[in-house]
């Protein structure tokens, strides 16, 4: 489910508190880094962050709390606006147009389309059956921006989001070294904000030019209130929502159901069950033919996948201790708290088996056929689970 808002633009910033004091007093101070880099959960609000950062950046007016929010540069930032805060996102590959000029034209046509649709719609759950990517030519679209110098107001900031997502397998991570010349010297007058989930798969180049500032997100209460006063959740499916996204909004959005049918992450976490039963089953044929379900090609979009499988997991572990108000799939409950009757858990089993999806979570990175690392998960999962079976 997801909401336009009267005032297009960015949706209103939750959470983050001591972070924004900190930012606040770093510019108050002139000693904001030029390069930030936010990390934390996907879905938590970092990108939401860093434009409060750049609207702290063009503010005429900041005080000891941020950004006045009533200048003209505030509410242009706001709306998505304003000419020196620059918004880079991975994208889905365009079509070839034929050269690298007019395919960086391309890319450069796409992120527009994507800021228009963010403006229009600021509660919108993000897709994850595309593969995506911050290519070489959306790297040298934002170095281009960048060289151009600051403009009229003399300062301006350039948002990297998911920057995880630089695409290694072209020209040989040249779109991260690319983004690691303009960081070692930035044009005057000019900060960057990278963000990301999983900074571990940065350049350690990247990594040791930023400032990182980890992020967490919102207590269930306070994310359950936001789905029902401003996306406009019923209260029952907010609260549910609420719980499984363990303090993500972005992830909440995406299980709230979407015109009757079930939000995209709400259909991934019933096809994790699935995955999960099929690795339960004692037969192989079982877990491979659950395996074949799945497309061949497009590893990269099995990170939400996997995301919620780890959920299924913990609250698996969570029922063979017996502590049944931990368990977070609670439609599920009746059927994990079975499980260690049913079947010979190794009690270490369902540690194991996060870890084994940790790792298909890191090969997934790679240009892998989805199959065969599900296949492979699945053995995994089995053989960590159920261990101590004679």
């Amino acid at each position: 489910m997801s909401e336009t808002t009267p005032d297009s633009g960015l949706p209103p910033l939750h959470g983050h508190e001591n972070a924004r004091d900190a930012l606040a007093t770093a510019w108050k101070r002139g000693r904001l880094p030029r390069t930030l880099l936010l990390h934390g959960r996907p879905g938590i609000g970092k990108q939401r962050l860093a434009h409060w950062i750049g609207q702290l950046v063009v503010c005429t007016e900041p005080g000891s709390e941020g950004p006045c929010g009533r200048c003209r540069e505030c509410r242009l930032a706001r709306r998505i606006e304003h000419s020196g805060i620059h918004w880079y996102m991975p994208l889905e590959r365009p079509r070839s147009r034929g050269s690298r000029d007019r395919n960086a034209e391309a890319l450069e046509d796409a992120r527009i389309q994507w800021i228009e649709e963010a403006r229009r719609t600021p509660y919108r759950p993000r897709r994850h059956d595309i593969v995506r990517g911050l290519h070489l030519g959306t790297v040298r679209n934002l170095r281009k921006s960048a060289m151009k110098g600051a403009g009229p107001g003399g300062k301006q900031l350039f948002i990297l989001a998911d920057a995880e997502e630089l695409v290694a397998q072209e020209a040989s991570q040249e779109a991260a070294n690319a983004l690691l010349k303009i960081l070692e010297e930035p044009p005057e007058g000019t900060w960057f904000v990278l963000t990301s989930s999983e900074p571990g798969r940065l350049l350690d180049t990247i990594r040791s030019r930023s400032t990182a500032l980890h992020l967490t997100g919102l207590d269930e209460s306070r994310l359950e209130q936001v789905l029902t006063d401003e996306v406009g959740a019923p209260a029952e499916e907010a609260a549910r929502a609420a719980r499984l996204a363990e303090g993500s909004l972005g992830r909440a959005l995406g299980l709230l159901s979407d015109d009757g049918d079930p939000g995209p992450l709400e259909a991934i976490r019933q096809d994790a069950f699935h995955l999960l039963r099929a690795a339960l089953q004692p037969e192989p044929g079982a877990r491979f033919l659950r395996a074949l379900t799945y497309s061949p090609s497009g590893a990269r979009t099995l990170t939400e996948l996997f995301s919620a499988l780890e959920i299924w997991l913990r609250d698996l572990g969570a029922a063979a201790s017996g502590h049944r108000d931990s368990i977070l799939n609670a439609d599920a409950a009746d059927w994990l708290m079975k499980q260690p009757d049913r079947l010979p858990l190794d009690p270490a089993g369902p540690a194991r088996a996060v870890a084994a999806v940790q790792k298909a979570r890191e090969e997934a990175a790679g240009n892998v056929n989805p199959q065969l690392l599900l296949t492979g998960l699945m053995r995994a999962l089995n053989g960590a689970l159920l261990h101590s079976r004679s």
